[in-house]
């Protein structure tokens, strides 16, 4: 392990032992709030440091063994032993190193939040609003498969089928996570079903994830700012809710950001999500601009995430995926569309922790 990684895990082992000195102390236990963080910071140290002491014990078994077995002189019987706990030791070292080494990474608190996804519509008329609905199924099939809930939030439906723009609201463990390096452009390769000639047309889509915001520290926005609209819905659910003026569209009018909501009978529920999208989209725009500040500084592996980037390729003919942040490959396109997602997440979730990695040896070198 590299000299920088042991200075920042002994940093942890020193601050295990303040944590629990200041949560012996009385006036810390009689504060609420301050013993929650604290204790929540003392549940994370500690995770770490008692890795760090695992690691140390082990690298301490594997030189004893390595003495044992420099001394076992004509002794086989111990000499075997001696191999055998340094393939042990050796063998849990690499396993505790690349542990420790994700532990250390920095998190994004978002992370382990809901998320909105938004799919729309872009070049390639048609085909690219059928490009979305083939996105949004492979999407929610991947939700399926993680045991997450995919409702939608709005939908405008395109005359031939597939999607001129659809909002998703995806519930469950760590999914903004797992699904922020979705937001970019997606292009398609294909011969489209209204294609009479055979001929192979590009199209695209943008897809946006945004991190459902933690209403104890949302953006707080001052209602004369915005424009609140109902109108009547459009889409699926029944004679009763074409009838009524139970959708609702809210602006920003600062920032000019627009939210709707029609998929609830109630004009309440409809207008409580479409705020709740309306805030995600004002905080992914900070996050962007925060985001392009920094990639004016540092050039990002997997990107800012902007919509406009061209992420990846889908290429029926070839039945190829290629992610370009990544150089990934893969050509198993079919399963993929089916929601086998996993290879594609985790190695871009890779990618960043190489990224991350490496940013953190280049700062405590500097």
């Amino acid at each position: 392990m590299k000299a920088f990684f042991r200075q920042q895990l002994d940093r942890y082992a020193a601050r295990l032992g303040e944590l629990e000195f200041l949560l012996s102390r009385e006036d810390i236990m009689k504060d609420m709030d301050q013993f929650l963080v604290l204790s929540r910071e003392h549940s994370d140290v500690a995770a770490v440091a008692g890795r760090w002491a695992r690691y140390r014990l082990r690298e301490a078994d594997l030189g004893a063994a390595r003495d044992l077995l420099a001394a076992s002189g004509d002794e086989p019987e111990m000499a075997a032993m001696a191999q055998e706990e340094m393939h042990a030791a050796a063998s849990e070292l690499g396993q505790l190193d690349a542990e420790l080494q994700r532990m250390l990474l920095p998190k994004d608190p978002d992370d382990v939040r809901n998320a909105f996804m938004e799919i729309r519509a872009g070049t390639g008329g048609d085909e690219s609003a059928l490009f979305a609905g083939d996105l949004s199924r492979m999407y929610t099939r991947y939700c399926e498969r993680r045991g997450w809930k995919a409702e939608i939030i709005s939908e405008s439906a395109s005359e031939l089928g597939g999607y001129k723009e659809l909002v998703l609201r995806i519930t469950g463990a760590h999914v903004y996570g797992d699904l922020k390096f979705e937001s970019g452009g997606h292009r398609v390769q294909r011969v489209p079903a209204t294609e009479t000639q055979g001929r192979i047309h590009t199209s695209a889509c943008t897809v946006a994830v945004l991190a459902e915001p933690d209403e104890s520290v949302a953006v707080q926005i001052n209602p004369a700012d915005l424009r609140i609209d109902t109108y009547r819905a459009s889409g699926a659910g029944g004679q009763h809710i074409n009838k009524t003026d139970s959708a609702v569209r809210i602006t920003h009018i600062p920032t000019g950001i627009v939210a709707e909501c029609q998929d609830d009978r109630s004009q309440h529920r409809n207008k409580a999500k479409a705020m709740q999208v309306l805030l995600a989209r004002i905080q992914e725009k900070d996050r962007s601009e925060r985001a392009a500040r920094d990639a004016a500084e540092r050039k990002s592996l997997v990107g800012t995430g902007d919509r406009s980037d061209r992420i990846r390729t889908y290429n029926f003919p070839q039945g190829r995926l290629t992610d370009h942040r990544i150089n990934l490959t893969l050509y198993k396109l079919l399963t993929i569309m089916e929601g086998d997602l996993d290879d594609v997440v985790q190695a871009l979730q890779a990618a960043q922790a190489a990224e991350q990695l490496a940013a953190l040896e280049l700062g405590t070198a500097a």
